[in-house]
């Protein structure tokens, strides 16, 4: 049996937890997986060019579009959530 390479372990834990992540409940947490799932893409880069599998490649580039768009969301032009606020009247105001 063959050794798992650096380049394997870190695609394992920096992918997991990536995945990890983007199912946590709390947003502060959630929007890590990008960064985490952005860090793991090099070693697919690399193991998929070593192995010549065309194909991993091409995913790996269209996962890493998609970690993009993650970083874009959450870190680069991230927008409040249109949630429900408070409003308070002053004593005086008559409605």
């Amino acid at each position: 049996m063959a050794s798992m390479g650096f380049d394997q372990i870190a695609i394992a834990v920096l992918g997991a937890f990536a995945a990890w992540l983007s199912q946590e409940r709390r947003e502060s947490w959630r929007r890590w997986a990008c960064i985490f799932g952005m860090l793991g893409q090099p070693f697919w880069f690399y193991a998929s060019w070593q192995a010549g599998q065309a194909g991993i490649f091409i995913v790996s580039v269209l996962y890493a579009f998609a970690w993009m768009r993650g970083l874009w969301v959450y870190w680069i032009r991230p927008q409040r959530s249109p949630g429900i606020a408070t409003i308070e009247l002053p004593p005086e105001t008559r409605l």
